[in-house]
Order: structure tokens, then C-alpha cells, then sequence
């Protein structure tokens, strides 16, 4: 009869659950092919369509507030143009949201409820912190306080971005994103 002491199964134990964990870290941002992106539960916030490869609706992306919100949310503190002061502003970076769409354009044309349309260049989102503002001073953005999504740009951090091709591009009640 073999005697194997505590210790050791504790090794063995704990060597296995790193390893298991291990794993479970390398192959968690990975999407698998069989792998559908999820129906939105609540109320469809965003639409985007064009070139991506995620997509949940025909060949549309339909996010809700929950989907927008797990793409992961950053704040940012700046002033703008159309509001005085400074405020305290969270949403989903947009180079996040156009990387979990797989999106592959140069241009993304974002439209509003209001059926205003602006094209911004995908650099833009790639060199700034441009997101997709849900919340603005701990308070979730309503469609009469310029929501339920705004772009906002982070001006106070780039002395460039004061000029008034940015503030064009920083558009409220956004509801579409075409990546061209």
C-alpha cells in the first residue's frame, strides 16, 4: 500500500487548477467560429452595419445597454462644446466596440434618432479616446439630455481636437453606425 503524503496532493492539486486557469485565460478572448454573438434582451440602443463580422440580426449588430456595457466602459472627463463646464462622462470606447464587431472600414458614417449623419474617420478613433458616452456625471444619458448615446472626444486632453470638424463628429442620439 502506497502512502502519498498531504503536501504532495496539495502540489498536484494546485499545479492542475494553474494550469486549468491558465487555459481558461489564453482562450477566453478567443471567439470560436461556432461561437453566434448573443440577441440583445432589452431595448436595441445601437445598430451597426457595413463591414464587420460579428453580427446578430441578418447582417446587422444590434447592441443593447447590457451588450454595450460588457464591451467594457471607460470614463472620460472633458468639457465640449454644446454643454458648459466639465463633466464626468462612461461609455464603450469606439475602437473597443469596432474590434468586438471585427469591423474592417476606413470610415464609420454615425447617425442620430434625429436622422442627422456625420462621417468620421476610423483614424480618429484610433488615435483618441472617442466613446460612446452612456452616462454622464453618474447619470444615464435619456434621449432629452442628448442620449441614450453620445460621442464624445476627448478635446480638454488634445488641443486639436477644439476644432469644429471634431465637434461636428461628436454626435447625441446616435442610433447607427454604417463602417464603411
Amino acid at each position: 500500500m502506497t502512502f502519498i503524503s498531504r503536501t504532495f496532493c496539495q502540489r498536484v492539486l494546485t499545479a492542475s487548477l494553474i494550469s486549468t486557469l491558465a487555459v481558461a485565460i489564453y482562450l477566453a478572448p478567443m471567439k470560436f467560429a461556432d461561437a453566434a454573438m448573443a440577441k440583445p434582451n432589452g431595448k436595441t440602443l445601437l445598430v451597426v452595419t457595413g463591414k464587420i463580422s460579428e453580427t446578430n440580426v441578418g447582417t446587422e449588430a444590434h447592441l443593447d445597454r447590457v451588450m454595450l456595457r460588457s464591451i467594457g466602459m471607460k470614463k472620460l472627463k472633458t468639457s465640449n462644446q454644446y454643454e458648459p463646464g466639465v463633466h464626468d462622462y462612461e461609455g464603450v470606447m469606439l475602437n473597443d466596440l469596432l474590434s468586438f464587431l471585427s469591423a474592417s472600414g476606413a470610415t464609420l458614417v454615425a447617425s442620430a434618432l434625429d436622422g442627422y449623419s456625420i462621417e468620421i474617420p476610423v483614424h480618429d478613433v484610433e488615435r483618441y479616446p472617442v466613446i460612446l458616452a452612456m452616462i454622464k456625471n453618474g447619470k444615464q444619458m435619456t434621449v432629452r439630455e442628448k442620449g441614450p448615446i453620445w460621442i464624445i472626444y476627448p478635446i480638454d486632453q488634445f488641443e486639436e481636437l477644439k476644432d469644429q470638424k471634431y465637434s461636428s463628429r461628436s454626435i447625441w442620439q446616435l442610433n447607427r453606425i454604417d463602417v464603411q
